[in-house]
């Protein structure tokens, strides 16, 4: 049995895939050992998956590949799932761990070369070959840069509402539907765990009100600002402008990111909510 793992910061897929590509597929929260501490990431994949396992009938011990893809696998993190995942199968499983950018790659691409994105949770991007990053643009996380991101557009959204740049029944509609109060956002941004969810939480305001012009700006701005700071690097290398995406504000805005790549000249190719679909065709060939 092999297992695929992809991890954002909001929610992990853990699906298991016998010889005979019978799937099971289990969910608990997201990792991501950049902004989570390493005992919510203990938790998460010593405790919560291992039940989560458990009430599917399924024997962790059966699994001699586990292919973890996740947010947060820099280099200095990589051993901390390593070394968690050990805890909990078998000591000859082999691992391999790779970021988030290349479970997209896989499911996007597959073995053909393309322009990757994720605009989930938190956003990245990449040029790939066919087989491996040949460019590739940092992030630097929600506070620094994530732009294109849910994250991101829940800090375009916050800032619309409380200096007024939206009319008052858009600003009144916001406190309503959210019950939050301008010391609450603070609160949750500055002094509470994974601030980067709460802010990809307040991205849901714009699905609800998208048919307003305003809020649909803000939307494309939030793509433009992707395009503009993370993709043009990738240009000048001779590549193909169509951008294929993975996450679920990829996939909840479509409409939207295709707008902002026409003005930008741009196309859109791909585009998946998840890369689990996509991970389980590219792993199945092997099988």
């Amino acid at each position: 049995m092999i297992l695929i793992v992809d991890s954002g910061s909001t929610k992990t897929d853990w699906c298991f895939v016998s010889h005979k590509h019978t799937t099971h597929i289990i969910h608990t929260k997201g990792i991501n050992p950049v902004v989570q501490s390493q005992e919510e990431v203990r938790q998460t994949i010593e405790v919560d998956m291992e039940v989560e396992a458990r009430q599917k009938a399924i024997n962790l011990n059966d699994v001699d590949q586990i292919h973890y893809y996740g947010a947060g696998c820099v280099a200095d993190k990589t051993h901390i799932i390593g070394q968690m995942l050990r805890n909990v199968f078998h000591k000859n499983a082999a691992i391999t761990i790779e970021s988030d950018i290349m479970a997209a790659c896989h499911a996007l691409c597959g073995n053909k070369e393309g322009l990757v994105c994720i605009l989930g949770t938190g956003s990245n991007s990449c040029l790939y070959d066919g087989q491996k990053m040949t460019l590739h643009t940092p992030p630097l996380g929600f506070i620094l840069g994530d732009e294109g991101s849910g994250a991101a557009l829940g800090k375009l959204i916050v800032n619309a509402v409380f200096k007024g740049l939206l009319s008052q029944q858009l600003c009144n509609s916001f406190k309503e539907e959210t019950q939050l109060e301008l010391s609450d956002i603070i609160n949750n941004v500055y002094r509470q765990p994974a601030p980067n969810r709460f802010l990809a939480s307040l991205s849901q305001f714009a699905a609800r009100h998208i048919d307003n012009p305003d809020i649909e700006q803000l939307v494309i701005m939030n793509f433009e600002q992707f395009i503009n700071k993370n993709l043009r690097q990738y240009i000048s290398s001779g590549a193909t402008p169509v951008i294929n995406a993975i996450g679920s504000i990829a996939h909840y805005y479509s409409i939207q990111l295709h707008k902002a790549a026409e003005i930008n000249g741009y196309t859109v190719g791909k585009i998946l909510k998840s890369p689990i679909n996509g991970l389980l065709e590219y792993y199945k060939m092997t099988l």
